[in-house]
């Protein structure tokens, strides 16, 4: 499956260029979890001409890196406003509404606003440098109500080091490409279960902490 994604992305990007590019950061910043390491690098070693007159088998048609960068970085930004836009408008009805099955409740949401208000910049920050995590933060941040500054301001800075980092490292390699793929997709994987681990590990405590609240307590003899 993850390298029927893969190759999916590459193939967008080798095809789209910079359109590509800033579609895929895009949808990946929106709680799309399309691979932005795969896009990037990929971009980044189409900037290689050496590699790129073998993958598009035309001689001159290498992107140019800045260009890459800036494409990714302008798609992973709006998306990520999407994302928050939708959490921010719609977040706090649906919650209402649906909240008990996905075990939320009203009053949490006040909670994580909170949290948010303590914890959202690093939350937001780091999160943009792990895959998964980055699709998905924006969306909690708008339902928190995080402010829009803070949560633009930290998902720039998270989003630079990624961006420039993963374009320049596919830049570096040029023509290693298949080496580069075997390396990533792991260290992807590994960072996706662990992110997984972490959500299952919440949502089972979430299940213990209702079923306990639900449970009659024993008369004391």
């Amino acid at each position: 499956m993850l390298a029927s994604i893969s190759q999916f992305v590459t193939d967008q990007v080798a095809s789209y260029g910079y359109a590509g590019i800033l579609l895929l950061t895009l949808l990946g910043s929106a709680c799309i979890p399309i691979p932005s390491e795969v896009v990037l690098l990929f971009g980044g070693d189409l900037a290689s001409a050496g590699f790129a007159s073998t993958a598009l088998h035309h001689p001159g048609a290498e992107l140019s890196l800045i260009p890459v960068m800036a494409a990714a970085l302008s798609g992973s930004m709006a998306g990520s406003w999407l994302a928050y836009g939708a959490g921010y408008a719609g977040g706090r009805p649906l919650i209402d509404r649906w909240g008990r099955y996905i075990l939320l409740r009203p009053h949490e949401i006040e909670r994580a606003h909170a949290w948010f208000e303590r914890h959202g910049e690093a939350a937001v920050f780091f999160s943009r440098m792990i895959p998964l995590a980055r699709a998905f933060i924006s969306l909690p941040a708008g339902v928190a109500r995080m402010d829009l500054g803070r949560f633009s301001l930290y998902t720039l800075l998270g989003n630079l080091p990624w961006t420039i980092g993963l374009a320049l490292a596919g830049y570096a390699l040029g023509e290693n490409w298949d080496t580069l793929d075997r390396v990533i997709q792991p260290v992807a994987i590994v960072l996706a279960v662990a992110f997984l681990i972490a959500v299952g590990w919440w949502i089972a405590k979430r299940v213990r902490e209702r079923r306990s609240q639900h449970t009659p307590s024993r008369p004391q003899p």
